[in-house]
């Protein structure tokens, strides 16, 4: 199978792959309790917590004995302004021939196009991700080199420990000692507790600019980042140590080759292929995969906080338009995933990717 063959042959995968992801979730949620039409009923009712009470509501009762003392006039408008008028396959018809055309349609709550909720939280989990990816492998590759070199020493022995401490602390506890260490609480006040700038940012100067947002950024990104050192990092060392015990090295080393030659021109090209193949879905995920629990923490509006909320509110439009967005963008990222794993390592053939 040929290069674009294989590629045409991912991309028809992946409609049906993607169609059940969506078509399994369309189905839950019509069986959650609490949506918008409730809600908005419960506010019409004058209940405060909309969404609980309303969710109790339906559980509890009937569909819509929440619905008592609004007109069947007033409930149908409701229906029609959500579009729960139409049977629910032609919901779902609908709603993917508006992704087909990537029309994620505009959400209940914010009353915005869910593009634009998108656009406006992207900042936050770039910023999350980017740092998150790029401390971890500039830290974690060079650390996983030397590690592998001083197998057995020391300093392999206590940088293993520091990572996998780093590791099994989970990043919202970490996140909650450093605001009390390091941001207001009983010891030091070096650091903003939320935000990701400060209020008029916008007129600062580009160096008071730069240094306000890394103010601000400094206990997040620590936070979510000291749990990703250790698996990069154990997966660099096993994979020298897996090729410096492969013949080809000890034939360099037999033919004199020095040490440092054959580590670099040789061992780390090798041992870098699992690493390299990885970067894509590593670098892509990092931006959606941030972690909703830090976002809450130091009150960063990401990407995470704004799923969680459409999840809680039944704002459906947004909670199926992410997931659309966020499912498409990962598996198009395994496929450039796989496609570099042939470019580094020419021997890998399309048949065996199948």
């Amino acid at each position: 199978m040929n290069l674009w063959g294989y590629i045409v042959k991912r991309l028809l995968l992946m409609i049906p792959t993607l169609f059940g992801v969506l078509a399994i979730t369309f189905i839950v949620i019509q069986f959650v309790p609490g949506g918008p039409v409730e809600q908005m009923v419960a506010q019409l009712r004058g209940q405060e917590g909309g969404g609980e009470a309303a969710a109790s509501t339906a559980a509890t009762t009937s569909a819509y004995r929440g619905a008592q003392g609004i007109s069947p006039r007033q409930l149908a408008e409701l229906r029609a302004l959500y579009g729960f008028d139409k049977p629910p396959l032609e919901r779902f018809g609908h709603m993917l021939w508006q992704f087909l055309h990537f029309d994620l349609g505009r959400s209940y709550y914010h009353h915005e196009s869910v593009w634009k909720l998108i656009q406006e939280r992207l900042p936050v989990s770039i910023s999350l991700g980017l740092w998150n990816f790029l401390l971890t492998y500039l830290i974690s590759i060079p650390l996983g080199i030397a590690k592998a070199v001083r197998h057995g020493s020391r300093f392999d022995l206590a940088t293993s420990i520091a990572v996998l401490v780093g590791y099994a602390i989970p990043g919202f506890v970490l996140g909650v000692l450093l605001l009390v260490l390091f941001a207001g609480g009983t010891w030091l006040q070096w650091f903003p507790l939320r935000g990701l700038v400060s209020d008029g940012w916008s007129q600062f100067g580009l160096w008071h600019k730069i240094t306000d947002y890394l103010w601000h950024i400094t206990l997040p990104v620590l936070a979510s980042t000291a749990g990703s050192f250790a698996v990069v990092t154990l997966l660099t060392k096993n994979a020298f140590l897996e090729e410096i015990r492969k013949q080809y090295v000890l034939t360099a080393r037999a033919k004199g080759v020095g040490e440092r030659a054959i580590l670099w021109r040789h061992v780390l090209r090798n041992a870098l292929i699992p690493l390299v193949t990885g970067f894509p879905a590593a670098f892509i995920g990092a931006f959606f995969a941030s972690s909703l629990l830090i976002e809450t923490l130091f009150s960063l509006p990401g990407l995470g906080l704004l799923s969680y909320e459409a999840v809680m509110r039944r704002d459906y439009p947004v909670v199926m338009g992410s997931l659309y967005l966020f499912t498409l963008i990962g598996l198009v990222t395994k496929l450039v995933s796989d496609l570099c794993y042939v470019w580094v390592d020419p021997r890998i053939q399309f048949e065996a990717l199948r």
